[in-house]
């Protein structure tokens, strides 16, 4: 309370004592208690009137205690169920959540993990194919990040995707306690630790395959490592292993003589004694194709949105891309069989010229540097208001998009995009697959948009920077892959002759067996809406079993979605369709045998002690946790603090002031009347 208040409540003090004195004393000229009594009430009433008009505000403290969090990060993936841990875990968890000393100076906080973590809700079913230990630390930097949180990871310490996690101390800042789940014994083991090989390879061309061949053990051993297609082996080499040469890496190169998914198997053959021979053997496919798709960028400037687009377009190996300028292209132009025209300037005339003779379906990139006085004349398609002014742009992204299935729920915050200012008219009727957005209004003109002229098809993105989109793909989820596949699948669509389906579907080829498999699909009405109320069914059988079953899709946002993880290993043919229509479509996919989960037989003991010492933790195994109760309890850098909450609170908010006031003027009111006064 300042001094200008204070002064303010004692004048408010004076001037009620002198109204009071003044009616009851001064002017009835009688000292009766009767009237000393209701002088003051008249006193309390006028100064708590005059209070509630100053409203003074005054400093209200509240004390708290808070207890540190205890997080318990369990291991929910088949490992611990393959190491015939599950059990032991289960009992282990219980017997920490009930423990008395724990929750009395700890709030505990329990949470499951494998390829993704959640607070667990019920029981521990150890069903995760995946384990990526730095991901669920990750998440869980992002809830505790400013508190007091010591961790008790409790797993075997094999991560079978995801960066190292030994190393995430730099950034979670609480220490971690891992118990350590497994055998730590070492046995004799050889293991096809990974391989390597490019998803695509063409027909009657060689393609590598790089395989790491791992041994643990301290004798020397010799074994024949194998590479087989079907029953047939074509190529076998003996390896040699000892203590200190524990990895060998094998290089067989192949020839593609067959189209379609061709599977291979690769084992090393297991030593007499040894126990785990899952690991010996690991199947790998690749996809023969008999065509490659040539791509020209042509454009007469420099800029990284160039090299962006290749990288992207050059993820898959079907495509090879080739940056030429206008001269360049018009010399070659049969080479190709798509064109990229970025930036179009003066010298584009011939381009235009080339590209219409030959029927070559176009993707059009503009920006700052495109020259629109010579592009309305070459093309009458696009036509700009030219305002030598520019203006950036955010992506909006259209739901209804129907020509190809598009997954980019992040699209709409990524960097603007820096283009011509005014209005951009395409003469067409166009599919928008992103609308500009201006300070979050999305407005009505296309950002991103495809169209399709006598058979042949047409993209136009309206600005630069796009590379710009790439980076924010990776801070988002620390890969480039989502903007990968969406460049790929624009590309995808620009390259290929089909016509507009109503029933769309998104699937690969082959999968791997610990990979998660969703099936996509999009429904659009006649007007190629997306229909969200259709009922669509996925049918998929196995073609060696003739297993099959038919599993109804989910909508989620704009794409109808089925997750098959899990199904058994082996070659599907599968049908979507819509019940109420009779439309449908059908594919084949291969998922190979692998789990990555029943590599090791033993606790990676080893990384789960550095990640204790590098964030200032302590290891223990199963069998001791009694002990990390007693360290956990007695480290007094884990105490309850006292915590104090100040509040600013204005006086007209304390509800007993107004009832001083009312109970004051109501006892005046009743004297007064008792008395006849009134």
């Amino acid at each position: 309370m300042n001094s200008e208040t204070l002064i303010y409540i004692i004048l408010s003090g004076i001037i009620a004592l002198l109204v009071a004195l003044f009616q009851y004393i001064y002017k009835s000229k009688k000292r009766t208690p009767t009237y000393k009594f209701l002088a003051v009430l008249r006193f309390v009433s006028f100064f708590a009137l005059l209070l509630l008009l100053i409203n003074p505000k005054f400093e209200k403290i509240t004390y708290f205690s808070e207890k540190p969090n205890l997080i318990l990060a369990v291991d929910n993936s088949e490992s611990i169920a393959f190491l015939n841990e599950d059990n032991n875990v289960i009992s282990l968890l219980k017997k920490l959540k009930s423990n008395n000393k724990l929750n009395e100076k700890f709030n505990i906080r329990t949470y499951a993990f494998n390829s993704e973590i959640s607070e667990l809700q019920d029981s521990l079913i150890f069903s995760g194919s995946q384990t990526n230990i730095y991901q669920a630390f990750t998440k869980l930097n992002e809830v505790y990040k400013n508190t007091t949180s010591p961790t008790i990871l409790i797993t075997d310490g094999n991560q079978t995707f995801g960066p190292d996690y030994p190393y995430l101390s730099k950034s979670y800042k609480q220490p971690i306690y891992p118990i350590i789940v497994g055998d730590t014994t070492t046995y004799s083991d050889l293991k096809i630790q990974q391989i390597n090989v490019n998803k695509y390879a063409y027909l009657k061309n060689k393609f590598p395959i790089e395989i790491f061949v791992t041994y643990t053990g301290t004798t020397p051993v010799r074994s024949q490592f194998k590479l087989l297609k079907g029953n047939s082996t074509v190529f076998s080499q003996p390896l040699d292993f000892s203590k200190t040469n524990t990895s060998q890496i094998v290089n067989p190169i192949l020839v593609a003589d067959q189209a379609g998914v061709q599977t291979y198997k690769a084992i090393i053959e297991p030593l007499s004694n040894e126990k785990n021979k899952i690991n010996n053997v690991k199947k790998l496919a690749i996809e023969v194709i008999d065509q490659k798709t040539n791509i020209a960028i042509v454009s007469d400037i420099k800029h990284p949105d160039i090299g962006t687009l290749k990288t992207s377009i050059e993820q898959n190996d079907q495509r090879q891309v080739y940056i030429v300028n206008p001269t360049e292209f018009v010399d070659h132009p049969d080479n190709y069989q798509l064109v990229i025209l970025y930036q179009p300037n003066n010298a584009f005339k011939a381009v235009y010229e080339t590209i219409e003779k030959l029927g070559h379906n176009v993707f059009t990139v503009v920006g700052t540097k495109t020259q629109w006085a010579s592009m309305n004349t070459f093309q009458s398609i696009i036509k700009q208001s030219i305002t030598n002014q520019t203006e950036e742009f955010q992506p909006a992204i259209n739901a209804g998009y129907s020509t190809f299935i598009i997954e980019a729920n992040n699209f709409d915050d990524f960097p603007p995009l820096k283009t011509e200012f005014g209005k951009t008219e395409i003469s067409v009727p166009e599919q928008v697959i992103a609308y500009k957005s201006i300070n979050g209004v999305q407005t009505q003109e296309p950002l991103l948009s495809t169209y399709e002229i006598n058979n042949r098809k047409f993209a136009f993105l309206n600005g630069e920077g796009i590379w710009r989109w790439r980076q924010q793909s990776y801070l988002d989820t620390k890969s480039f892959d989502t903007f990968d596949k969406f460049i790929g699948k624009l590309i995808q669509y620009l390259s290929s002759n089909q016509k507009r389906n109503r029933l769309n579907v998104d699937y690969e080829s082959f999968y791997n067996g610990s990979d998660q498999i969703k099936i996509r699909s999009q429904f659009f009405n006649k007007n190629y809406e997306f229909d969200p109320s259709a009922s669509l069914e996925l049918f998929i059988e196995n073609t060696e079993t003739n297993e099959n079953k038919t599993i109804p899709f989910v909508l989620k946002n704009t794409v109808f979605e089925v997750d098959i993880s899990g199904i058994d290993p082996g070659k599907y043919n599968f049908t979507i369709k819509n019940k109420a229509e009779n439309i449908s479509t059908s594919g084949t996919f291969e998922i190979l045998e692998f789990n990555a989960e029943q590599q090791s037989l033993n606790a990676n003991d080893d990384k789960l002690k550095l990640l204790a010492e590098l964030s200032k933790g302590k290891p223990y195994f199963i069998d001791n946790y009694q002990y990390i109760i007693d360290d956990l309890v007695n480290n007094k850098k884990f105490a309850t603090i006292q915590k104090s909450n100040k509040q600013i609170v204005p006086l007209i908010d304390w509800s007993i002031i107004l009832a001083i006031l009312v109970l004051s003027l109501t006892s005046e009111w009743f004297i007064r009347k008792y008395n006849g006064l009134i």
